[in-house]
């Protein structure tokens, strides 16, 4: 039971140090920005973004271009 314990408070310390599995960065000197926080890497996901959404209105104007009307 004393091991179980030591690994139990072992593994809440280690979570305590470790948030970036989440996408926030770690307190103090344990952590960096994640990547996803960086100006160039929210650049490249916004125009990502609009890509898609260009697309999808692309591809939903076609598919309204081809389909006849009902009469």
């Amino acid at each position: 039971m004393p091991l179980m314990g030591l690994i139990a408070l072992a593994l809440i310390t280690f979570s305590l140090v470790w948030p970036q599995g989440q996408g926030d960065r770690s307190w103090g000197p344990f952590g960096h920005t994640p990547e996803q926080q960086t100006p160039e890497m929210k650049a490249r996901i916004q125009r990502e973004k609009d890509a898609a959404t260009r697309r999808d209105a692309a591809a939903k104007k076609a598919v309204e271009a081809s389909t006849p009307l009902p009469q």
